[in-house]
């Protein structure tokens, strides 16, 4: 069994010798480091469970080094070690995420109690994840696997928008689970007997978006051999989802934007007016916003299929739902495959959680399903995920000649750097920091966001 990881953060030498010496002799498997900013950099190239840090420290203090964890992988338990005490500093740190604080001098038998706390919590959440899992088949929403708060706050809005009538559009980036959500509220709705319909605009050719939509009358167009319902009246009673609405072109926008308002349209090649009573769920993961400024899409859809709005956080945002996930997806493959694999080893989560997704949930599934096959043993290592989250040093990420760690990743490594040391030329200004970069603050923004960073 792999041993519980600790990494202490400490500026005085004498005071982390001791404590390693301390933990050593117990089992643990011990890290130091006396800046913030060399711990970050030992997590992202090791498995770690806890994170002791000092409080008082040049660069970072434990606050920031709280952050900066967390925002690498919000799992790992941090607990903070102060001098002084206070009332003040200690509910701060609590506030900010710390799993606890101890005072110096510290008392050895206190942390020792701290740290079986910490690892008997781990193994309780372990356990909990299937047991979670089953809870959640008893609900309405049973299709869609979180814990984050981030998805508690899209739940609960799905939740209380699903028994009304009203049009919802879905936004968020692709592989985020738009079409999970659309279901779950169809399903929690009392339209949940009636057809719940998928159309998704963007694997349709232009010319097609029409039909697909209204259907067609026989001899329409070319290859029209006969007569065929849309997916408006298929979904009649019921619910249609329109997957990607933003992709649909102007000249069909006029006669969707007629069926959602009085429920009629007219099949491709005829004169007859059909009414139906369908309920629209839209999505896109395109800004609709700037569409409508640079005349894309209509604005006067847009407020009708705006009803209700629902954004789905990145799963780089919410990545407190990962392991919940992983168990899920991997009692998923292991059954259709036929294979004995009962979970995943704790290197290979930590470096999931390390990783920022952004290919979202499906990218996730697509690597557990990859892993479950090629897993020869009960358990996912690090050895069965793809090459993209193998670790590199930043020095190879960022050396030209070296090619092994990918386009993406080395690409992805040197905007992250470029965009970091203007921020830290600027002192965070992101205005000052986009002039220095040469491009706009709202471009730096978007860049900010598509690379998990934050202010």
């Amino acid at each position: 069994m792999t041993p519980f990881s600790i990494l202490i953060i400490d500026d005085e030498p004498a005071q982390v010798q001791s404590l390693k010496s301390f933990l050593s002799r117990r089992g643990y498997e011990v890290f130091t480091t006396s800046t913030g900013p060399e711990g970050v950099q030992l997590i992202e190239q090791n498995t770690i469970d806890l994170v002791l840090t000092d409080f008082r420290m040049p660069e970072w203090d434990g606050l920031a080094v709280l952050q900066k964890v967390k925002e690498l992988n919000p799992d790992i338990d941090v607990v903070v070690m102060t001098a002084y005490g206070s009332i003040e500093d200690a509910v701060n740190i609590m506030k900010a995420g710390a799993y606890d604080y101890l005072t110096k001098p510290i008392d050895l038998d206190e942390l020792e109690n701290l740290i079986k706390r910490v690892h008997e919590k781990r193994l309780l959440l372990a356990e909990n994840r299937l047991l979670k899992e089953q809870l959640q088949q008893r609900f309405k929403f049973d299709a869609i696997i979180s814990q984050s708060g981030e998805m508690e706050q899209v739940l609960n809005t799905a939740a209380r928008v699903a028994n009304s009538k009203a049009t919802v559009l879905i936004r968020g980036e692709s592989g985020t689970g738009k079409e999970l959500i659309a279901r779950a509220i169809h399903f929690a709705s009392p339209r949940k007997d009636k057809p719940f319909v998928v159309v998704n605009v963007a694997a349709l050719s232009e010319n097609l978006i029409e039909s697909e939509l209204f259907g067609h009358e026989k001899g329409a167009f070319t290859g029209a051999t006969q007569q065929r319902r849309g997916r408006f009246e298929e979904a009649n009673g019921g619910t249609l989802f329109i997957d990607e609405v933003g992709d649909i072109p102007l000249s069909v926008q006029v006669k969707l934007l007629r069926a959602i308002q009085f429920g009629q349209f007219e099949r491709l090649g005829g004169n007859e007016t059909h009414t139906v009573d369908v309920r629209i769920i839209a999505a896109t993961h395109r800004d609709l916003e700037a569409m409508i400024q640079s005349g894309e899409f209509r604005d006067d859809l847009y407020y009708r299929l705006n009803v209700v709005s629902i954004w789905i956080p990145p799963l780089r945002q919410r990545k407190t739902d990962i392991p919940l996930l992983v168990d899920h997806f991997i009692q998923k493959y292991a059954r259709e495959n036929q294979k004995a694999v009962k979970g995943i080893s704790r290197e290979a989560l930590d470096r999931l959680m390390k990783y920022n997704f952004p290919g979202n949930v499906r990218e996730l599934e697509n690597m557990i399903e990859r892993a479950v096959v090629l897993c020869r043993g009960e358990y996912i290592t690090t050895d069965d995920l793809p090459p993209t989250l193998q670790v590199f040093p930043e020095k190879t990420l960022l050396d030209p000649r070296q090619l092994e760690a990918g386009y993406e990743a080395k690409m992805r490594a040197f905007e992250t750097e470029m965009i970091q040391a203007a921020l830290k030329e600027t002192g965070g200004n992101q205005s000052a920091a986009a002039r220095l970069l040469g491009i706009t603050e709202r471009h730096l923004r978007s860049r900010l966001e598509k690379l998990g960073l934050k202010k």
